[in-house]
């Protein structure tokens, strides 16, 4: 079933790799969407595509990249739209 799931991740994640390791892990196992930078020091990311891909990258945005200290994750499920063609990083 494919699913989609927005993300806001707060925490020391800017500045630390934060969206290149999303996009990494996001490629990685087939899910398409984004991840981009949020003005007050959040990591906001949608992705989309099957359920149990899309759970391991939301998983991954629980732990992030090495340098990073990851505080809170909301994850919101929103209508499924299938508009991505892959993953990418939004600036």
């Amino acid at each position: 079933m494919a699913v989609r799931v927005r993300v806001r991740i707060s925490g020391l994640v800017q500045g630390v790799g934060f969206r290149w390791a999303v996009e990494d892990e996001a490629r990685a196992k087939g899910v398409t969407g984004w991840v981009r930078n949020l003005p007050d020091g959040r990591v906001e990311a949608v992705f989309e595509g099957d359920e149990v891909p899309v759970r391991r990258v939301v998983e991954f945005c629980r732990r992030g990249p090495a340098l990073a200290r990851v505080d809170d994750v909301k994850a919101v499920r929103e209508e499924y739209s299938g508009e991505f063609e892959g993953f990418s990083i939004q600036r």
